[in-house]
């Protein structure tokens, strides 16, 4: 089934006055989740590149990065310049995803597509041999702090079987009211990456917070192994 459960917590909820203690805060998780929003796609303005280049520079994590943009095939290599590691771009933004697939991997970053909770997983089936991972929204992008999608369940399962029919095992990253409340339904219908914001910056010890979800997401996946 799944191997391991890994955490991104999302720098959207932390406190950027504090960038470098907050980052060092969340050390003992696997990527940092950094989102980025135009005022286009999403109703919703955050950070760009200056503020990624810092986050590279201030931490040893792997940086995942969620483009929230309408114009992904113009800014994607920007973003792999500033240190992406992990690009994740929304399907509902571009008509090439295959092309803009190729380019993040041929710059030697891992290439994601991300869904919005509309947006059905069968979309991704001409293209889902070729992803690193995928990124299903479990809320409507665009805040943090929102309630989490209770049909995301059904949808993770399809992608699920999406993978084990083509043979391909992508990453399935899951972004949006993630907690270890609801962590081993998650990891129990097929995520294996969890993205949490106050989730885990809302928290008084950061590396608690990490181990806790992520010990509720490996229960999850014990019990559909």
């Amino acid at each position: 089934m799944l191997g391991e459960i890994k955490i991104a917590p999302s720098v959207l909820s932390a406190d950027f006055a504090r960038l470098g203690e907050e980052l060092a805060s969340i050390a003992t998780a696997d990527y940092v989740h950094y989102d980025v929003m135009d005022g286009h796609f999403v109703p919703n303005l955050t950070f760009g590149l200056d503020i990624l280049r810092a986050t590279k520079a201030a931490t040893d994590l792997p940086i995942d990065v969620h483009l929230m943009i309408t114009n992904p095939d113009e800014m994607v290599e920007k973003y792999l310049d500033a240190g992406a590691d992990l690009v994740s771009f929304h399907y509902e933004a571009t008509a090439h995803a295959h092309r803009l697939v190729g380019l993040i991997k041929e710059r030697g970053a891992k290439a994601s597509v991300a869904l919005n909770p509309a947006t059905p997983v069968s979309m991704l089936e001409p293209i889902i041999d070729d992803l690193d991972m995928v990124l299903v929204m479990t809320v409507n992008p665009g805040f943090g702090g929102q309630k989490f999608i209770e049909s995301s369940l059904r949808k993770l399962r399809r992608l699920r079987r999406m993978c084990d029919e083509h043979g391909v095992s992508p990453l399935v990253e899951v972004d949006g009211g993630i907690s270890a409340a609801n962590a081993a339904e998650v990891t129990g219908a097929g995520a294996n990456v969890l993205v949490a914001g106050s989730a885990v910056f809302g928290a008084s010890d950061r590396a608690t917070a990490i181990s806790d979800i992520r010990r509720a997401g490996l229960s999850g996946v014990s019990k559909t192994a």
